[in-house]
């Protein structure tokens, strides 16, 4: 199936000698929610920014639904709606003007029903009439996003949509995204909550000095890279970790109330029945006992700084 964005090559180096990207390959697919995740300064804002036609690429080529963002730029431009991070909005018009006006630019027949839903589904209807520079930041943000889907894109760009707003808004967006998805519009977000990716994500990229280091399914990256912690909570405190168990990757914490085994779940024998019978002959019990395994933000953190 042909991806309904391909990257191939592309680089990018600003005036003052910075290497933005350095030879990126990508293929998003249709329908999915891609969540680029990276470090600021990575070079996720620049990669978004020349896919939606905003900055020039240095070289290589990019396709939006079959159709090149340069040669084809309005075409590829027509299937893409954008929400940056920055809020700008005409000051003076209304809400349901702008959004209309947006509408228009992309050479939009009027749908008002539509339009209408729009604004509803982000509790902007009430607030229709009401001047940009009126409202709180958290509703300009609820209007950036109505006008990114105003002419209702196939791909939509989620610049960390969420930096900032309230956790009503943070919740509305996610129904929204998820209701999108549901339609087969591709969602891409960029996002320092790391949570939102592991909570929607279908595949995490991750960007680090202008490179992507990692593309996975996100259930496949967390398995693969995950670890998984079995914590001990012990009968009676520890001061040290006997030196016998010194092979084992363990911590103390807790004052010494509790050890903390770490083990990969790719491995064949896990290690905790020998944990546990070494435990035992040393006379070192425990009342109970927990697994838990690595988060997304452990492992972004682990992948980056393991760069």
């Amino acid at each position: 199936m042909q991806p309904v964005i391909s990257i191939q090559q592309l680089s990018k180096t600003y005036a003052s000698g910075h290497p933005a990207l350095k030879t990126i390959n990508l293929d998003i697919h249709k329908g999915e929610i891609f969540a680029l995740l990276g470090p600021n300064g990575a070079g996720k804002t620049t990669l978004i920014s020349i896919i939606c036609g905003i900055v020039n690429p240095g070289g290589g080529k990019v396709l939006v639904d079959g159709h090149d963002i340069i040669s084809d730029y309005r075409a590829a431009r027509s299937k893409i709606g954008l929400v940056p991070q920055e809020l700008f909005n005409e000051g003076f018009e209304s809400v349901l003007a702008t959004v209309k006006f947006t509408r228009g630019l992309f050479g939009k027949a009027p749908d008002s029903a539509y339009l209408e839903q729009l604004l509803r589904d982000l509790s902007l209807w009430d607030k229709r009439d009401a001047r940009i520079f009126e409202l709180s930041g958290g509703m300009k943000r609820r209007v950036m996003i109505a006008k990114a889907l105003s002419h209702q894109p196939q791909i939509l760009f989620l610049d960390e949509p969420t930096a900032g707003v309230d956790v009503e808004l943070r919740r509305d967006m996610w129904n929204m995204v998820r209701g999108l998805r549901e339609r087969g519009v591709t969602i891409i977000l960029t996002t320092h909550y790391i949570e939102e990716a592991e909570e929607m994500a279908d595949r995490i990229g991750v960007i680090s000095r202008g490179e992507i280091i990692l593309v996975e399914d996100k259930q496949a990256l967390m398995h693969k890279l995950g670890k998984k912690q079995l914590t001990l909570q012990l009968q009676q405190p520890l001061a040290s970790i006997p030196e016998q168990l010194n092979h084992y990757t363990l911590e103390l914490v807790d004052d010494g109330h509790a050890l903390v085994y770490t083990f990969d779940t790719q491995r064949e024998h896990t290690g905790i029945a020998e944990l546990l019978k070494d435990l035992a002959q040393r006379g070192i019990d425990f009342k109970d006992l927990q697994s838990s395994q690595s988060s997304l933000e452990e492992i972004f953190v682990s992948l980056v700084h393991g760069r």
